[in-house]
């Protein structure tokens, strides 16, 4: 059984992206447009986030990316299909005990544009990063045992926060 358990943030983190990146650049290097590394283990004043590193890949072609399964295997990464979002390819690292979610796009797919402005927007509002962080942390506290309601308790906040990203980044980029 997966449980939610948060650990408070580490510079760990990038160092642990930043072994995977040169693995799966070499494997997507035809297809490859750009990898960031996001999610709450990217953004250091949220203060806490499970474990698992979020990578973003963006390829050129998302039907392509499935000629890559057995080589992204021979990494321990394993292939889930879209998982729930269309145009997607998600793998995972490490089983129940998940290291690594890797979210691969292909160029213009609006997740792209939503994960990065997320991520930034974060990064820019410590404030709203630590909220975040507090919220999750209750959540994972009350729900260790519920990962799907974990997720769900902080869907809410999630969704007002990517509106608030989107809505900064359109503001900025105007600037």
């Amino acid at each position: 059984m997966r449980t939610t358990i948060l650990m408070p943030w580490t510079a760990d983190w990038h160092k642990l992206y930043a072994q995977e990146e040169p693995l799966l650049t070499r494997i997507l290097s035809e297809e490859l447009l750009s990898i960031h590394h996001i999610g709450s283990t990217s953004v250091p004043a949220i203060g806490f986030a499970k474990p698992i590193i979020d990578i973003l890949v963006v390829v050129k072609q998302i039907d392509r990316v499935e000629a890559y399964t057995e080589q992204f295997a021979h990494i321990h990464y394993v292939a889930r299909g879209e998982n729930g979002i269309t145009g997607r390819r998600y793998f995972i690292k490490g089983g129940d005990d998940r290291t690594h979610h890797l979210h691969i796009y292909e160029a213009g797919n609006i997740c792209i544009t939503q994960h990065l402005n997320f991520k930034s927007y974060l990064s820019h509002h410590p404030q709203i990063a630590e909220q975040y962080g507090q919220l999750k942390c209750q959540l994972a506290h009350l729900l260790p045992e519920q990962p799907a309601t974990y997720a769900a308790g902080k869907a809410d906040f999630c969704s007002e926060l990517m509106d608030q990203a989107m809505e900064w980044a359109s503001r900025t980029a105007n600037d």
